[in-house]
């Protein structure tokens, strides 16, 4: 399994404006093997003929696959470990393929301190352009005492 790289923010260290992103190219492996554990076999992500007589014209990527990059970007580095999904708005731009390297990002737009809490601008890029944005609120765990 590969290592992952865990970045740990308690509400204290968060700032408007803190930002964090990863990249990840879609690959055909990465479709199936969400398709298998979503249960979402739609012939538009799995079956090149029937994509082929789409708008599209080729296999796309589910959508939440490309959502997920944004979960990991909150369990891993901002906030990271600790941190709780409360809520996600998520708007589909514009199909992923296979092969697109898309390019995830969060940032802090809105820290809210009597609830830590924190909103967060995310999207997800491909080639500079818009796939998916939205944005998250999450709440935080309180810093731990070092010493």
């Amino acid at each position: 399994m590969a290592s992952t790289l865990y970045q740990v923010h308690a509400f204290e260290d968060l700032s408007v404006g803190q930002r964090e992103s990863l990249m990840r190219t879609v690959m055909e492996r990465d479709v199936s093997l969400f398709a298998d554990l979503s249960g979402d076999a739609n012939p538009i992500h799995l079956c090149d003929r029937y994509a082929a007589s789409t708008k599209f014209g080729q296999r796309i990527a589910h959508g939440m696959l490309t959502a997920s990059l944004i979960s990991a970007l909150l369990g891993t580095r901002l906030p990271g470990p600790g941190a709780v999904y409360l809520s996600q708005t998520l708007n589909f731009l514009a199909p992923v393929k296979i092969g697109d390297v898309v390019t995830a990002s969060v940032e802090v737009v809105e820290l809210v301190a009597e609830r830590r809490r924190a909103r967060l601008f995310c999207e997800c890029l491909v080639d500079g352009k818009a796939v998916l944005e939205g944005e998250a609120w999450v709440a935080l765990p309180r810093a731990v005492a070092k010493g």
